[in-house]
């Protein structure tokens, strides 16, 4: 019985690795998202509108941006601390 569950188990984490691995690990999220230096916002639409985000700053005022689809660069990880969308389009 036990050789079984353990096959079983064997079996799901296959399963669970090609799974993993069909996702790739270089898409950029949704939103705000920050790498090693840089920080980002992604706005993931398919209908090509540009909404208005609020980028909040570090030691300085936060202020509204509008972007559009796709990546957008904000600056430097060290100075942007988020960004979020404020709920209408420009």
């Amino acid at each position: 019985m036990t050789g079984a569950l353990g096959s079983a188990a064997l079996v799901l984490t296959s399963l669970g690795a090609v799974t993993a691995a069909a996702v790739p690990a270089t898409a950029d999220p949704c939103g705000f998202y920050e790498t090693g230096s840089d920080a980002f916002y992604n706005h993931c639409t398919s209908d090509g509108s540009r909404v208005v985000i609020r980028v909040e700053v570090a030691w300085a005022p936060d202020y509204e941006r509008c972007v559009a689809p796709g990546k957008t660069w904000l600056g430097s990880a060290d100075k942007i601390q988020g960004a979020y969308y404020v709920g209408r389009t420009c």
